[in-house]
């Protein structure tokens, strides 16, 4: 904690560099991590000479949470953010309409909640993350704290958490999900990801499904130079088909989409075709009654 206070008052651009330098040393010392960062880029047809950018990527991430999670709940955002296709959240929000919108492992994903909540939380309601309590006891506080905040809020990925979220959207709030993070076990079908079946949490189309809910892509691209942030928002360019599967391959099919925008700032070296993991009874949702 002590470190993370100190890196908090670092520029953007420092950070980043440091972050970078962070990347590459994990994927020089890490056998399995660097040959699962090769074989996923690989998998999806991106050029190395693009994809290499993911490594120093990868550590940039690490390196911009600290002014981010410990940003005062009273504070603006340090780093200027720029708005592309907001008007598609003003549009499907006036509908009256809850909303749900999809991020995939790209570019800075914490800053979208944030700069949601500055930008449009006092007036049109919080945006509600779903967020795994983290192993580290010594962290869940952290990312508890720094996920709710003034027009943003956390669910745990429990039932209660699923709850919590039917209830945001039938008040005609924001939900945001990683749909691309790999859930437990029963709580995801396989579905393609880049030509490989990869288990495909099934919650975020039933969240559309059960509520009316309207239905967005996000994502926080990273700028050079430390110059901030762009959020980027976009429509599905396909109905969203009732069956759980068709469902999960549409979603995932939009989530590459959104990555081969940006390969450079995806991270290639997260373990997306893992078997996913055995929950203990009760501990996640299977349903959303």
């Amino acid at each position: 904690m002590t470190l993370m206070r100190a890196l908090a008052g670092w520029p953007l651009w420092l950070l980043h560099a440091c972050g970078g330098a962070l990347g590459w040393l994990v994927y020089a010392t890490s056998p399995s991590y660097r040959g699962r960062f090769r074989a996923n880029a690989a998998r999806a047809g991106v050029p190395w000479s693009q994809a290499r950018a993911g490594i120093a990527a990868a550590g940039r991430m690490l390196a911009e949470l600290p002014p981010l999670w410990l940003r005062p709940h009273d504070a603006k955002l340090l780093v200027p953010v720029q708005w592309q296709g907001g008007e598609l959240i003003e549009r499907a929000q006036a509908a009256g309409r809850g909303l749900v919108m999809l991020t995939p492992h790209l570019g800075c994903f914490e800053v979208v909640g944030q700069s949601y909540a500055e930008r449009y939380g006092a007036g049109r309601g919080a945006m509600t993350v779903l967020y795994r309590p983290a192993r580290k006891p010594w962290l869940r506080p952290l990312i508890e704290a720094a996920r709710r905040r003034p027009g943003l809020d956390a669910a745990p990925a429990t039932l209660a958490g699923v709850r919590q979220m039917m209830r945001a959207l039938k008040r005609g709030e924001v939900v945001g999900l990683l749909p691309d993070q790999v859930p437990p076990d029963g709580l995801g079908v396989w579905a393609p990801f880049f030509g490989q079946p990869a288990y495909t949490m099934t919650l975020a189309a039933r969240l559309v499904q059960q509520t009316g809910a309207a239905l967005l892509l996000i994502w926080g691209e990273r700028l050079p130079g430390g110059a901030g942030y762009r959020v980027r928002v976009a429509e599905l360019t396909e109905p969203l088909p009732e069956d759980a599967t068709a469902a999960a391959a549409a979603i995932n099919r939009a989530m590459e989409r959104l990555i081969l925008q940006c390969p450079q700032q995806y991270l290639w070296g997260y373990h997306r075709y893992k078997q996913p993991r055995v929950e203990g009874p009760g501990a996640t949702a299977k349903e959303t009654g």
